[in-house]
């Protein structure tokens, strides 16, 4: 009697297989988010997404259903980045003051607005068109943005080191002084050094907190 295969061992070449599709699948997420930045959600077609990636339409539909559901994901995977590189600047300061620890942070959020993902800065950083669909979703996704930067600057408060009269008020113009940092530090838009407007930003930001 030949042997069965074990219950949740995967088929030869499955693997191989799957791994495959996730690149696939990334690239087109990818994609997607680079047509979302110079378009927007209502510019962007599946066949514009489908054309840059060089595949057809029609094999698109393999990794996802609907135009709504590749945003959703593109949307999900830049808030990942985001989370990844600021959870890793985190790692790399080690066990600093609060002050330090978010002046590192605000520093990585300008880079990655600015230089690293400047796709970010188009879909999250002034309003857009989006259905309302995306309104809780997106909702989401700044949350848990917002509360990386938010625990530290509850450290700050708890060990002195901040004075905040309304935390809630406080981050709200942090992430505004953010937001315009896209556009006033973007490489094509400045003359100075970049690493010394983006320290004094972070300098301007770090007032709000006292």
């Amino acid at each position: 009697m030949s042997a069965d295969v074990g219950e949740g061992q995967p088929v030869k070449g499955s693997t191989r297989v799957s791994r495959r599709r996730d690149r696939r699948k990334a690239e087109i997420i990818k994609v997607a988010n680079t047509v979302l930045a110079d378009v927007g959600y209502s510019g962007m077609s599946l066949e514009d997404v489908a054309e840059q990636t060089d595949i057809a339409k029609a094999t698109l539909y393999h990794y996802f259903s609907s135009k709504d559901e590749l945003v959703a994901e593109a949307l999900e995977a830049l808030t990942q980045e985001v989370l990844r590189r600021l959870r890793a600047r985190e790692e790399a300061v080690g066990e600093v003051p609060a002050r330090e620890m978010l002046a590192a942070l605000i520093d990585e959020q300008i880079l990655i607005l600015t230089e690293t993902a400047p796709e970010v800065a188009a879909a999250f950083s002034w309003p857009r068109a989006w259905p309302e669909a995306f309104e809780e979703p997106m909702k989401d996704m700044r949350r848990r943005h917002d509360e990386v930067f938010r625990t530290v600057a509850e450290r700050g408060i708890a060990d002195g080191e901040f004075s905040v009269p309304n935390l809630n008020v406080t981050l709200q113009c942090l992430h505004g002084i953010l937001n315009q940092a896209s556009v006033w530090l973007r490489p094509e838009a400045r003359s100075e050094s970049s690493p010394e407007l983006r320290a004094d930003t972070v300098a301007a930001a770090l007032r709000l907190f006292g």
